[in-house]
């Protein structure tokens, strides 16, 4: 009896593997800050690049006095090129490209200062006359603004340590036209719509 209390002694005074044991609690723990950080960081990257994307759209568009079909198709392969390296075109197994983006232009109606579509291209383009509602500070009666908006799906390469189906990241932004009072799109007449 005395042997073995002397053999539990002296294993509770042994600390040769304390610091092993302390590593296997505390590194799921780091493992999952790491990824965690690494996911995150990521994420903020990405959202930074949609803020780019839907700023070069709206700015090319506010640069031409009138565009085409092509020109507006121009526009956004040369944006999607701010994404890299992060994936535009959908996986194999989804058919949803994680990107999506719009370019609109809006009239605001001098007498109400709502602002209405003129025209719409991209993913999912508004419909003609359709209110977008915009901040005050733009509602300049009998005035015209480019708005874009462009949304990506962030997937994290890590999915268990942030959402499995991906977060939305979206953004929008709003120019004047700078060469006219308007962009045409496709014209055929040289004055702008306002209705």
């Amino acid at each position: 009896m005395k042997a073995l209390a002397k053999n539990w002694l002296r294993m509770l005074a042994d600390r040769r593997g304390l610091a092993a044991t302390e590593f296997a609690f505390i590194m799921p723990v780091m493992l999952v800050m790491f990824f965690g950080t690494v996911e995150f960081s990521s994420g903020v990257a990405v959202d930074r690049k949609v803020t780019l994307m839907a700023r070069t759209l709206s700015d090319l568009t506010s640069q031409s006095t009138s565009v085409t079909d092509a020109d507006i198709a121009n526009f956004f392969l040369a944006s999607n090129w701010i994404m890299w390296p992060y994936s535009t075109s959908a996986p194999n197994p989804n058919p949803v490209a994680p990107l999506s983006g719009t370019i609109t232009e809006l009239y605001v109606d001098p007498t109400t200062l709502q602002a209405r579509v003129q025209w719409s291209k991209g993913t999912a383009p508004r419909t003609t006359s359709a209110v977008v509602a915009i901040p005050s500070a733009l509602a300049v009666a009998g005035t015209y603004l480019i708005y874009s908006e462009v949304s990506y799906n962030y997937v994290p390469t890590v999915g268990y340590v942030m959402a499995k189906a991906g977060i939305t990241l979206s953004d929008f932004a709003y120019t004047r036209p700078r060469q006219s009072t308007c962009v045409l799109l496709n014209a055929t007449t040289g004055s702008c719509p306002t209705s």
